[in-house]
């Protein structure tokens, strides 16, 4: 089965939206014999109005109580299918808000009769009690059988919301108050589609930034969610005015020279079982400078436009071509969609970009870390250096697997380190017992090594990186010297 577009992961980041479903049901539940408790709804009203003023939805993604029910018990449960356009439509919207206020207005108009008794403050608690009960029904229903924010689409506390925002923007106020999805520079943006997969709204920020570089769009709840899960760790949550100020200091070296290529695929290599090798020829331009260690973007998919990012495996020999290689994952869904390329497909590229693990060549000694497929970019990194004019005293390469099977690119670093002196090529093996060879992490490697005067180079999954900053920075390697791209 292919994998879905939309993703579930974590939302809850703080106390308050994971723990603040049980007054949804506190209200929706407990009023039922406790009407009074429906009066909780009114400062819930008051403030979720008062804060859209200032910074549009907010309260829906950070403080909103079926929010907090939807992203934390009904997510887990949840189909997280596309939600269909009419539910997100302006008409869905005020049909909605308008039943809603034809509804509440009509029974509060009902309890009147009874101001003063000791019976009113129980009628006016339940006319937001029954409420509250038919949001809960309806909304939990879509959440597990469509997404779970299915409701909030139309919500009409939602379109509230936005009124309050339009204002607040007409007035002038929420331009230095609100706080918007920013982006540090769009010249690092992957197009990887992540913001949009991960997103409970299931918009689109990294295809509508403005040029002031934040997202606009009046229906993001600012939960942060696609800032957490952005690959290159490039979104934030930010003022228009902090937003001009990263468009300032951000570094875009390595970036500045990203381009868009017609390319033609003309060779797949399987390298293992699980692992391909793809070669693409530049079509326009005919030539583009790349440094070993950078990466490049895949197009894989049209609608919605989304690329994916590779390390460069190939040495860069006349800028006309370069490859990349894969490993396929059972949940990916990028390279599900890759591994349908074949010989003689028009393939967009874009870039090249990064500069984490550009080696600097004058240097006298330098160390790479790899584990598992972040062996890619290393392979052109090594060939490079040792055909550099600037001759390095000492490369070391430490390639770490689970199981043996799993290296690739095996007799070139044997060959390169039997050419040349200067190159060490350390193999070591996680848990196989038919390995003859280093047993352990990479960290063990590390952890035997004179570290004196290295720069090191690391490159591999998240669950090494760590282990490996951590026996760096016991070692006394200066953070200025360690260079790190997750694989």
């Amino acid at each position: 089965m292919a994998a879905a577009f939309n993703i579930k992961t974590n939302r809850t980041f703080t106390l308050i939206r994971k723990r603040a479903w049980p007054i949804t049901l506190l209200v929706a539940i407990g009023g039922l014999w406790y009407p009074k408790l429906g009066l909780l709804v009114i400062p819930i009203i008051l403030s979720l109005t008062g804060l859209a003023f200032f910074r549009g939805r907010q309260w829906c993604g950070n403080f909103c109580p079926h929010g907090s029910l939807y992203d934390y018990l009904a997510l887990p449960l949840s189909l997280n299918k596309k939600i269909p356009s009419f539910f997100k439509s302006k008409g869905m919207r005020g049909l909605v808000l308008a039943w809603f206020g034809y509804s509440m207005t009509n029974r509060l108009l009902k309890t009147l009769p009874t101001l003063g008794t000791e019976s009113f403050l129980d009628k006016l608690g339940f006319v937001f009690v029954t409420t509250y009960l038919m949001v809960l029904i309806v909304g939990g229903f879509l959440s597990i059988f469509i997404a779970p924010r299915t409701w909030c689409q139309f919500c009409p506390m939602g379109t509230l919301q936005m009124l309050s925002y339009k204002l607040g923007k007409l007035l002038g106020v929420a331009k230095v108050t609100d706080q918007k999805i920013t982006i540090a520079a769009k010249e690092k943006c992957h197009n990887c589609g992540k913001c949009s997969r991960v997103c409970p709204m299931q918009l689109a920020p990294y295809q509508e930034f403005s040029g002031k570089n934040q997202f606009d769009n009046e229906k993001c709840i600012k939960c942060s969610t696609c800032v957490v899960n952005c690959p290159a760790k490039i979104l934030s949550l930010n003022t228009e005015e902090k937003a001009a100020q990263l468009i300032q200091i951000t570094d875009i070296d390595g970036y500045e020279k990203r381009v868009k290529i017609s390319a033609d695929l003309t060779k797949i290599t399987k390298l293992k079982e699980d692992v391909t090798e793809y070669t693409f020829d530049f079509k326009t331009p005919p030539r583009v400078d790349y440094k070993a260690g950078q990466f490049i973007l895949v197009k894989v998919q049209d609608n919605p436009r989304m690329s994916r990012a590779y390390s460069i495996s190939s040495y860069n020999k006349d800028g006309r071509c370069l490859s990349v290689t894969v490993k396929t994952m059972t949940d990916g869904y990028g390279t599900g969609l890759i591994a349908g390329f074949k010989v003689g497909d028009k393939v967009e590229l874009d870039g090249p970009m990064g500069k984490e693990l550009v080696v600097d060549k004058s240097v006298k000694k330098v160390l790479l870390v790899a584990g598992g497929i972040g062996i890619t970019p290393f392979r052109s990194i090594v060939t490079e250096l040792l055909n550099s004019p600037n001759k390095i005293e000492e490369i070391k390469l430490i390639y770490g697997v689970n199981k043996q099977q799993e290296f690739i690119f095996d007799e070139d670093f044997k060959k390169m380190e039997y050419e040349h002196k200067t190159f060490e090529f350390i193999k070591v093996v996680a848990a196989d017992d038919t390995w003859e060879g280093k047993k352990g992490f990479v960290t063990n490697v590390i952890q035997e090594m004179d570290l004196d005067d290295y720069k090191v180079y690391i490159c591999g999954p998240k669950p090494m990186i760590g282990p490996a900053m951590k026996v760096l920075n016991q070692r006394n390697v200066n953070e200025e010297n360690i260079f790190v791209e997750s694989a």
